[in-house]
This record gives structure tokens, sequence and C-alpha cells, in this order.
């Protein structure tokens, strides 16, 4: 697999040099400086964000075990590097929608261990009030709108999303998470249409871990190679390594800065795993179990950890600081769950039903 190639598609919109302007072009472009991104602490930091996602992830399967979180809950274990890769692309004025196994897209978008666990827990003090759970995940100051229970359910939103940004000239990409299982939906296609037909800020990022839920892909797609399927709606599309965090950001970052140029969508298929069943109830039955260690054999942590390691960025002490501070972390998440209150009863229909001072007769 390669890092970020092209695929077959059309010319860049934003470098072609015929006199046809883009229909984005009412847009400005984005005026940010484009910061030092390769660097030894940046390397650093990305590990940071894939070891923070992992370790909640370990610890939430422990809590699950134990019957504290209840409910549905889907693992991103092993798919780190496309959550933390992506979000480095965008700022914090851009729009994520993402999927129901949304806890890596959350954590590293910013929101905090804390409110994630607690809403997990089902408490008042989650990010989603605690209504949500683990596939309801939503936070507005930042952007993020959700979380959603429903494959391909988000891509209709951030197509939305993308459209207002659009239309009021704002400098904002839309990001929309989905899996391989969502580009069999109708959904993707009419997103995928209408997004190229207006040249929507809209960035595709199609997390192909090889398997709607226990189905491989070969089974339910004719035609595997997924970018070269978008690419066919007029959008630039690229297939990239989906373990290699560096790979995934640099994509993303090009990806990004073409669309606030005016270029239009983007669709960037990452090439992924997860090394979990598709949620705590499967049996993991559909697999080989020497599929799953060939390609936990390119697990993007380690990939990461031997880079930084080899570079003598990083030593053993490093990363033993990292693992404690973590540690610290996600034990305080917990413990702020656990202590959180619950919703009281009196309270379940809020934001259900209208008060009887605001009813329309």
């Amino acid at each position: 697999m390669s890092s970020a190639r092209p695929n077959r598609t059309r010319k860049d919109p934003a470098l072609e040099k015929s006199g046809k302007k883009a229909a984005t072009t009412k847009r400005k472009a984005s005026l940010r400086p484009t910061a030092d991104r390769s660097g030894a602490r940046h390397r650093t930091d990305l590990l940071l964000a894939m070891l923070r996602i992992r370790r909640f992830e370990e610890r939430c399967v422990e809590l699950y075990s134990a019957t504290k979180i209840r409910g549905f809950v889907h693992l991103y274990i092993g798919e780190e590097a496309v959550a933390v890769g992506v979000n480095e692309a965008l700022t914090p004025e851009d729009a994520v929608v993402s999927t129901y196994r949304e806890h890596g897209h959350a954590l590293a978008r910013g929101i905090t261990a804390e409110a994630v666990m607690a809403e997990m827990y089902g408490r008042t003090t989650g990010c989603s009030g605690g209504r949500g759970g683990s596939m309801h995940l939503f936070d507005a100051s930042r952007r993020f709108y959700g979380g959603n229970a429903i494959v391909a359910g988000g891509l209709p939103l951030a197509t939305g999303l993308a459209l207002a940004d659009r239309m009021r000239g704002e400098d904002r990409v839309t990001c929309c998470f989905f899996g391989d299982g969502a580009f069999a939906e109708g959904e993707f296609h009419e997103t995928a249409n209408l997004a190229a037909l207006w040249g929507l800020p809209l960035l595709l990022v199609c997390e192909n871990n090889l398997y709607a839920m226990g189905t491989a892909l070969e089974r339910h797609e004719a035609q595997t190679d997924l970018a070269m399927r978008a690419a066919s709606y007029g959008m630039v599309a690229w297939a990239v390594d989906g373990m290699d965090v560096e790979a995934v950001e640099q994509a993303a970052r090009r990806a990004v800065a073409s669309m606030r140029a005016g270029a239009g969508p983007h669709f960037l298929e990452l090439r992924t795993y997860r090394f979990r069943a598709h949620s705590m109830y499967d049996p993991d039955r559909y697999r080989d179990k020497g599929e799953i260690n060939r390609w936990k054999s390119r697990d993007p942590i380690d990939l990461l950890m031997n880079r930084v390691r080899e570079n003598g960025e990083l030593g053993e002490k490093d990363v033993g600081r990292v693992e404690q501070q973590i540690t610290a972390e996600i034990d305080h998440a917990v413990e702020a769950a656990e202590q959180a209150p619950e919703e009281p009863v009196g309270n379940l229909l809020h934001h259900v039903t209208s008060s009887s001072a605001g009813a329309v007769n």
C-alpha cells in the first residue's frame, strides 16, 4: 500500500491552468500559516494521541466486562492512525461527523477522556449529557457532530454542514468518517454526487477495515478499489496506508489545503484494520486469526514507536512517562465518571417534548 497515491481521477481543479473558475472561488483561501509538522516533538504528540485512544479503549473493555459500561460498544483498536492523522489536518473551526465507532475520533478531536468516559457510563457530565452512550458522542463546542448509530447516517448531515459553510462563505471544511460498509449505502452515493456537483468543501474519509460488520469487502463489493470508484463522481480520490499516522496526516493536509483553495470534495480511502471484533457482542468467527496477526504486525502505534526510537527521538524513560501520563488521565476519567450523577427520572422528557408554555395550539 502506498502512503498517498493518487487514483484515477480528474485533475485537481485548484491546479488546472484553464481560465474556468471552480464553483467554490467565492470562498476565501485560508490565511493560516502552515506549521512545521515534521519534527520529533510532533511525532511524539502523534504517539501520545494514539496511545490515549488505545489505552482508553482497553479500559473500556475492562469496564464493559465488569458491567459498568452497558449497551453496544464498538472498539477502535488498530485504527488509531486514521483518527489522529486526519484530525491533525483540521482546525477547530472545521466540522467532524463520525460513526458509531467514534471514541477515537472524539478523543482526537479534543473531547476529554473524562467527558467521553462519563458518557460511556451514562452520567450527566458526559459530552452528550449521559443520553448518547458509546454510539452518540457529541460536542457542538468542538464542532463534533456525532456519533451516529445508522450506517452511512452521518453522510447527509455532513453534506448539509458543508453546504451551509459554502453558502455563508466560511473558510471551513467538513470531515465525515465512515466505514467501507457505508460505501454500499445510497447515502454515500447521493452525498458524493451532490458534493461533487456543488463543489462542497467536504472531506470524505472512508475507514476501510475490510469488513462491514462480519462481511468481508470482497463479498459485498464487486470492485474493491473504493478510491477509484469514488473518483468516478469527479472528485479527487486517494488510497492511503491507514496504519501509518504520518502518511495519513500528509494525505489529509494535502486534501484539506486543496479544498480550501476551492477544489471541491476529496475522498480518502484509508486502508486500516480493527484488531477487535465488530462490537463487544461479536464472537468474531468470520476472520482468520492469521489475518488478524498479519495486520497486528503493522500496529500503527508500534510503527511510529519504532520510528521515533530509531531516530533517537524517544527513549524508554520517555515512553514510560507518556504511559504514566495517559494512565493517570484515564484513571481520573473513570473515577470522575463513577462519582458523577445519573440523570433524575423527572428530567427524562427534557429535550424530548416541548414545555406546555411553549406549546403551539
